[in-house]
């Protein structure tokens, strides 16, 4: 059985090492050589995305395959990539994974979304999400391919967390009334994502989501607390100063619902809330 995955990121690699597991091969897109090299020297193979003939090579017989970068200007550069490839390799797999972003609903001003609210992104990158969504789902109908879509909010995980926030001295607790956000811990991602490759249905679409919305000082007071360290002072909300990504963060305030993968999946979190999550990172030493 082999994987390929589109941006072997933090994601990504949690995903193709669960595989691993399984007995699972590995390949994964390098756009350069030093890329190649160090993937190889994992024993994971690699195409770089802009090589038709590579590319054709490498999903050649491909099972599943996982797309974790996002669209650019120009749409999703793995669609671009990976479908001339699969029609020169007259590959079929089982299943192709999307991972996209709860940042496609937009704001609800705290009400709860389910996947087939309104899609209302107030982004750049949100509005690209959804067109990148709409182009996986068309191509999977035209091609007859199982493509399943996984909007994804706030991960966290070993090395990504409220935690390491703390210990590099950046914890902030930036504090906007009525304001929640859901999050999920990368494990928790990659058993969603291997509930829907074990059950796999065409043109599924499932926000995978811890089962607590929660305002993010609560995470960092909880972080500290844990750690044993003083809690990060209250910063009233501010748009001065902020990063682009941190004013989108905060503009869009909604509660996000897992039912549907809970429901078609079988799919539970083993990080329900932000405090089994952070309770499990520290106590694997992370």
């Amino acid at each position: 059985m082999r994987l390929f995955v589109f941006g072997l990121g933090y994601v990504g690699e949690a995903f193709a090492s669960a595989l691993r597991a399984r007995g699972w091969e590995i390949a994964a897109s390098a756009r350069d050589a030093a890329q190649a090299d160090a993937l190889r020297a994992r024993g994971i193979a690699s195409a770089d995305p802009a090589d038709r003939d590579a590319m054709a090579a490498a999903l050649a017989g491909v099972n599943a395959i996982l797309v974790t970068s996002p669209p650019g200007p120009d749409g999703c550069p793995a669609l671009e990539a990976i479908i001339p490839a699969l029609a020169q390799a007259q590959a079929f797999p089982d299943w192709i994974g999307y991972l996209s972003t709860t940042g496609v609903y937009g704001d609800f001003e705290g009400r709860w979304v389910f996947e087939t609210s309104p899609l209302k992104a107030q982004s750049v990158e949100g509005a690209r999400r959804v067109g990148a969504e709409r182009d996986w789902r068309q191509v999977g109908r035209g091609m007859g391919l199982t493509v399943a879509t996984f909007r994804l909010p706030g991960i966290y995980g070993p090395g990504r967390s409220a935690l390491d926030r703390l210990r590099a001295g950046e914890g902030r607790r930036i504090v906007k009334a009525g304001q929640v956000f859901s999050r999920i811990h990368v494990d928790d991602i990659v058993s969603g994502l291997l509930a829907s490759l074990d059950r796999p249905r065409a043109g599924g679409i499932y926000n995978l989501v811890d089962d607590e919305p929660a305002p993010p000082q609560d995470v960092m007071e909880h972080a500290a607390h844990l750690l044993g360290v003083p809690v990060p002072p209250d910063l009233p909300f501010n748009e001065l100063g902020m990063s682009p990504a941190t004013r989108r963060f905060y503009a869009e305030n909604k509660r996000v619902s897992n039912a549907r993968a809970k429901a078609e999946l079988g799919w539970r979190p083993a990080y329900p809330t932000y405090r089994e999550g952070l309770a499990g990172i520290l106590k694997a030493g992370g």
